[in-house]
């Protein structure tokens, strides 16, 4: 422990000296203060009309001579917020100006009906007109202070003279000190008293508490830089809380943390009424423990967050969820926080609390630099679009917590009803504001951006249940509530138990119920709120397309494969004519386990046993994948030890057992060297046998033979290991499988399935669920698939292990085991500089090596562009959740890996692709010359029409077993490198040096010297005659040494292009 937390120090240590304000940048903020505070003081005396800003003043309904007053110079003008207290964090460089403004400018009854608010706007205004041309002054901004439409700022974003800042924005805030009396501003008392509310004696203590904020925002401020006054750990402790808290984007915003409400948590901990929680003894990092237990263990419900601790509290807690009071006891810090944002702060607090305690190295990847933001962390987001509704433009914005606050709330509500215990939290966000607010406008163009929601799901058994139980008939209050809520969805039904209840059926089928929190969030809000369907985006299917075939998920057949699987699991195991009985029996192939598989196995008319036709409405697939199933014999004595005569009687057992099978059952077996296949049922099934005492075997110097067998016997062990192990993680967290689809699909389509295995994948995915840190394990496949984005962009493969504990049984000695291995394997690499060796280090329970999986790729070259791809494809993600599609930009975007890198493209036809439904979509290719054409093959169809049984016999000849492109030709190690797309086997591609060679498997042709980049071409037309369609050529670099050719498989384009001459005349 004593290592990690000297690492945690270091890191800290490090991180708050690139978060940290230097010298120099201090200086130029402070010039360009001092320059505008000049400016301010030197405003004259002038009198203020509503006009400066009419369509606010007309909004908040403050008569025109009601907001009318003679501008006068502020009180005073001084520095609040972080600055003042030397703690901004980088790069966010905001500078607080206190304006406090004089009371001449001001009746004593303008706390009544917005007066306030309107003066304050205008008095801003004045101060506008004059900054406006100011040369220290590049851009200035109307904002809301705190998201409150009421309450605007100035955001001054000034001449940046220092390099080591890239903006500085003052904001101008003005102070209300000594402007009314504190008790007419009670909580209980009623001041907006419009003609649009008909009740004057209801309480407006969100309006009252908006003006008492601007009263004490000097006292306050004066607290805070008291405490911190000569406290530098203290100022250390803030830092790293503002950067723990601004990484977490739903917690710091308008409804919950902010900086200052940071520093005044610690200032309260830190003193007497706080109970000095906090002392000078302690360093950063027990501060920054010690405040997240605090916000964990307050209680809102009972004393909440109060300061100090003598003044009465009951009359605060009723009008507010959350209280914080401020130091001089007359308002709520914490007004505008809800009950939702302080359960999301209590949970990320205290799952940072334990993040400290699981997380590797002590968390602080996890803690300060994983970004936790709405699109991550929660299962499902909506987009809500609000403009124009209703229901938002009948509600008045001069109630007492204003018209979008309010609308919040009750999205919120509604949402919260509807899906009851199927979400833990419903987190809304509304940043109502316009980016160029126009504060003559007024209000006009608030509302326009979407409301943002998350939604943190509850178990898979819960959010994704068909059927919701209410209220028994019995209880007629609450079955009448509930049919008012849910309207004419609400049904009576009997239940089995007898019972009879209202209750709301969500009929689908089994692949689509992660359909159903968006059918039911969209159901409420169209009924409450009136909004249409079009104006309701719930993330939830956007990327569902790149798994369906026909319109249908393929897993929802999957039923039948593992029903055929386990029939011949049981004959195997009832074999009696074969020397050794078979002990157990184990799928391998990631088929065979169709929650993971991007494309599971689907049943072919043309594979079942003798004597059975199946009838076919459609065209059959000529292509059949046969699906690894390893298979075990019982403990014997007389096994040879010679790694030959292993492999030979493993071959001669097989051979039996497929005898066995055909006698007994009558099924169909098809053998041939290494390749022992089984076909029933409309599946074709690969059986393999292990052989454990195999593994032990002592390599031999210079017998390859031996090395190959072993390396069999050890592919067989470690998908055995594999495949038990995630098939119970599956059970675990029902949401794995499809994260792991995606992830699949991403690599496959970006082409980098031949560099990253299958299973590498899955172990990646599985660390997302099994270390989810500082997130909760996801239950929805697209965020599943995000957070795979990031892992696979953002994480520190180069100096630290991927540790994959799937039983969390991991001791410190393993993982000191796995650390060493680790290392040996980065010497080995330094050592072996000339070799490209693998940069992914996977550790697992059966793989402390990771010698499985990521043994030989992929190096270094290849996983930066992993990186890099799937930093792009993560951005791209986020703003498509956050934001929604904007031109071009769509959800497939996510899958169309970029051709401009590479040389050349190849085209084949599209009707002779082994498996051409399993295209994602068509790709087009807008640049470029063709170079070569080629026509299409009469030999071999990718589909088979079956019309009448008599053809059955004639077209079961032509089926092909394991059958793809990629495999027909073998390329040497000295020539060229081909990388493939497995999930359809299509897509190609080929990197070369100056001498490539090429052997053709079947005709044994060897290539020479090569030296032309368009010579190169005639390898992939040679080798892919009757296949390709069209090769495209781009622009080439001069010298050919390290080029980039890819090979890709695109649907046969449009255009009809010229028939080119042959490729020697065109070189």
């Amino acid at each position: 422990m004593a290592p990690e937390m000297n690492s945690m120090d270091f890191k800290v240590g490090e991180l708050l000296k690139e978060i940290q304000l230097n010298p120099l940048a201090t200086k130029a903020i402070d010039r360009a203060v001092s320059s505008i505070t000049d400016a301010i003081n030197n405003i004259p005396n002038q009198d203020v009309v509503s006009k400066y800003a009419s369509g606010f003043v007309r909004d908040l309904l403050v008569p025109s001579d009601k907001s009318n007053f003679k501008f006068k110079s502020p009180k005073s003008i001084r520095i609040g917020g972080s600055y003042s207290i030397r703690c901004v964090a980088k790069p966010d460089v905001n500078v607080d100006l206190l304006i406090r403004m004089p009371k001449e400018c001001f009746h004593e009854k303008d706390y009544l009906n917005h007066r306030y608010h309107a003066k304050r706007c205008l008095y801003l205004c004045v101060i506008e007109k004059t900054l406006k041309s100011s040369p220290l002054v590049r851009k200035i901004e109307w904002k809301p202070f705190q998201n409150e439409a009421r309450k605007p700022v100035l955001h001054l974003y000034t001449v940046v003279k220092d390099a080591d800042l890239s903006e500085i924005i003052i904001r101008i805030i003005p102070t209300a000190t000594s402007l009314f009396t504190a008790s007419r501003l009670s909580i209980t008392r009623n001041n907006v008293r419009s003609p649009t509310q008909g009740d004057t004696s209801r309480a407006t203590p969100y309006y009252n508490s908006s003006i008492l904020e601007d009263m004490f925002m000097e006292e306050n401020t004066d607290f805070v830089k008291n405490t911190f006054n000569e406290w530098k750990i203290l100022e250390d402790a803030l830092l790293l809380l503002k950067v723990w808290a601004r990484n977490r984007s739903s917690i710091y915003t308008h409804d919950c943390l902010n900086g200052y409400l940071i520093s005044i948590i610690l200032s309260y901990l830190a003193t007497g009424p706080g109970g000095n929680q906090i002392n000078k003894s302690m360093n950063v990092m027990q501060i920054f423990r010690v405040t997240l237990k605090f916000i964990c263990s307050s209680s809102s419900e009972a004393d909440g967050l109060v300061l100090p601790i003598f003044v009465e509290k009951s009359h605060y807690l009723k009008a507010f969820p959350i209280v914080l009071y401020d130091v001089t006891g007359h308002t709520n810090l914490l007004f505008y926080m809800t009950r939702t944002a302080f359960t999301e702060l209590q949970d990320e607090a205290s799952w940072t609390v334990n993040c400290f305690e699981k997380c590797r190295g002590g968390g602080f990847e996890e803690v300060f630099m994983t970004k936790v933001d709405l699109a991550a962390k929660f299962d499902t987001c909506l987009r809500i679009n609000l403009k124009g509704n209703v229901k938002v433009n009948a509600s008045d914005i001069c109630s007492d917590d204003g018209r979008w606050r309010s609308i919040e709330k009750d999205v919120q509500s509604v949402l919260q009803q509807g899906l009851s215990d199927r979400a833990k939290l419903v987190r809304v966000i509304w940043r109502s504001a316009p980016f160029n607010w126009n504060i003559k406008e007024g209000y006009g163009n608030f509302g326009e951006e979407p409301l943002l929601v998350g939604l943190l799901l509850n178990s898979q058994e819960k959010c994704f249940r068909v059927v919701d139980i209410g209220p028994h008939t019995e209880n007629n209050d609450e079955a009448t509530k509930y049919r008012e809520f849910w309207g004419e969805k609400a049904e009576l039904r009997r239940f089995k138990d007898g019972t009879i209840a209202e209750s709301i059926v969500w009929e689908c089928s089994s692949w689509q119920r992660h359909l159903i929190i968006e059918r039911i969030t969209k159901y409420v809000l169209s009924n409450h709120f009136l909004v249409s369907q079009e104006d309701i985006v719930c993330v939830v299917d956007q990327l569902d397309f790149c798994l369906h075939l026909g319109g249908k998920d393929p897993i929802s057949s999957s039923t039948r494969l593992l029903e055929a699987f386990e029939t011949l699991s049981k004959r195997l195991r009832l074999l009696k004519d074969i020397p050794l009985r078979i002990s157990s029996v184990q799928p391998l192939d990631p088929g065979m386990f169709p929650h993971t598989a991007v494309f599971p196995p689907e049943p072919h008319p043309l594979v079942y046993k003798k004597g059975i036709t199946k009838k076919i409405s459609k065209l059959a697939t000529t292509c059949i994948e046969p699906l690894t199933v390893m298979i075990q014999l019982e403990g014997s004595g007389n096994w040879p030890l010679d790694a030959k005569v292993i492999a030979s009687t493993k071959a001669a057992f097989l051979l039996k057992i497929c005898e066995s099978l055909q006698d007994h059952w009558g099924m169909h077996t098809s053998a041939a060297e290494n390749e022992f296949n089984v076909l029933m049922d409309g599946y074709a099934f690969s059986l393999k046998i292990l052989h454990e005492r195999s593994l032990n075997l002592l390599r031999k110097d210079g017998n390859d033979y031996i090395k190959g067998k072993r390396y069999v016997d050890e592919e067989l062990f470690f998908r055995s290991q594999h495949s038990s192990m995630i098939n119970g993680l599956h059970g675990r967290y029902p949401a794995y499988g499809s994260a792991v689809r995606l992830a699949k699909r991403w690599v496959s389509s970006h082409l980098f399935s031949s560099f990253l295995e299958e299973e590498a994948t899955e172990l990646i995915v599985a660390y997302l669920f099994l270390r989810p840190f500082p997130f909760h394990a996801p239950l929805t496949r697209i965020t599943g698939f995000l957070r795979f984005l990031r892992l696979l962009s953002n994480y520190d493969w180069a100096f630290s292990p991927l540790i994959v504990d799937i039983n969390e049984d991991f001791t410190s000695q393993d993982e000191w085991e796995i650390h060493e291995n680790f290392m040996a394997s980065r010497k080995l690499s330094e050592e072996n500089v000339q070799n490209l060796k693998p940069a992914m280090f996977l550790a697992s329970t059966y793989d402390k090596k990771s010698e499985a999986w990521t043994k030989i790729s992929p190096n270094d070259e290849i996983l930066r562009r992993m990186a890099a791809y799937a930093q792009s494809s993560a951005d791209l993600l986020t703003k498509l959740i956050l934001q929604g599609q904007n031109g071009p930009y769509t959800w497939e975007c996510l899958f169309r890996t970029p051709m401009n890198n590479y040389d050349a493209v190849v085209l084949l036809h599209r009707e002779k692709l082994s498996y051409p439904h399993h295209l994602l979509f068509p790709s087009t290719i807008s640049h470029g010359r063709p170079v070569i054409h080629g026509s299409a093959s009469k030999d071999f169809q990718s589909f088979i029409e079956q019309h009448d049984a008599c053809l059955h016999l004639k077209t079961k000849e032509r089926r092909l077993l394991n059958f793809r492109l990629h495999t027909s030709y073998e390329i040497t190690k000295k020539s060229l490198n081909v990388i493939h797309d497995l999930i359809i086997s299509m897509l190609f591609l080929i990197t070369y040096n100056k001498i490539v060679m090429l052997k053709n498997v079947q005709h044994e042709n060897y290539l020479d010297e090569i030296y032309n980049f368009r010579d190169l071409l005639c390898l992939p037309a040679e080798a892919g005659a009757h296949f390709v369609s069209l090769i495209i050529l781009f622009d080439a670099r001069s010298t050919p040494e390290q080029c980039t050719i890819s090979f890709s498989i695109l649907e046969k384009p449009l255009r009809t292009y010229r028939s080119t001459q042959k490729l020697r005349s065109s070189a």
